[in-house]
């Protein structure tokens, strides 16, 4: 399944994922086993290193896509994170098109682009190193995220670098940096929100969108937003036994 994702991506197809958040394979394991389009495996804000994502990655062996926000928009969590077999990276605070292209060149491998040449899990160890550098480029996912006034004022140009598969909105952070933190109704954000979603679809780039809840997410959906993340697994955990003890308490 994981090894279409791109390509459904770039087809338009609707992708549910859900966010992995809790460092062990058990988590993600469990996840994928439900049915998930793809795993969105947090760098950036979960207790995650690179042990723990090898593990969680051994542990979905392909049946959900995983795509691991690395913890900056950096070189090195980003070829780190694609050799241990991650099916692509997502940025945070992609705000201007040179540090889109930086993501893209440090992805892909050349000519396409300029990512390191290593020997880990993705390629087999090694022992499918020739097979795997055939298929990288073509396989590997890249997602950028828009989540800064400034992403907002320099989407049109973002959008035209070659390489990008999707834009994830960040609505939350976004928000922040105009002034009204998690006021997602305010017309600052809004007007924001439909400058990023308007100009990634004339251009063709797929959009993502996360939230807490169906619900959180379905009107994004409605929009055209095909790259979904909905809920969290730490969240679902708590949630789920609260309502059981609440039951058995009665």
């Amino acid at each position: 399944m994981s090894k279409d994702f791109r390509a459904r991506l770039k087809a338009g197809e609707t992708l549910l994922g859900t966010m992995v958040t809790l460092p062990t394979s058990a988590a993600a394991e469990i996840m994928s086993n439900v049915g998930f389009d793809w795993l969105f495996i947090d760098g950036e804000h979960g207790p995650l290193e690179s042990a723990e994502l090898m593990v969680m990655l051994q542990a979905v062996s392909g049946r959900s896509a995983c795509l691991y926000r690395v913890p900056e928009a950096a070189e090195v969590p980003i070829k780190k994170a694609l050799d241990l077999g991650a099916d692509g990276i997502i940025a945070p605070q992609v705000n201007t098109p040179e540090q889109a292209a930086d993501v893209v060149r440090w992805s892909r491998y050349a000519p396409l682009g300029a990512r390191g040449v290593g020997l880990a899990r993705a390629h087999g160890y090694g022992l499918k190193f020739p097979e795997y550098m055939a298929s990288a480029n073509e396989q590997t996912t890249v997602v950028v995220q828009a989540e800064h006034a400034l992403a907002a004022e320099n989407i049109e140009k973002t959008v035209q670098v070659e390489g990008i598969d999707a834009v994830l909105l960040g609505p939350y952070d976004l928000s922040a940096s105009l002034g009204q933190t998690g006021k997602l109704d305010h017309p600052a954000v809004t007007q924001a929100i439909d400058h990023i979603t308007k100009t990634c679809q004339a251009a063709g780039i797929p959009l993502g969108y996360f939230g807490v809840s169906a619900d959180a997410v379905r009107p994004y959906m409605d929009r055209g937003y095909t790259l979904i993340v909905a809920g969290v697994d730490a969240l679902m955990l708590g949630s789920a036994a609260s309502r059981l003890l609440a039951n058995l308490r009665g």
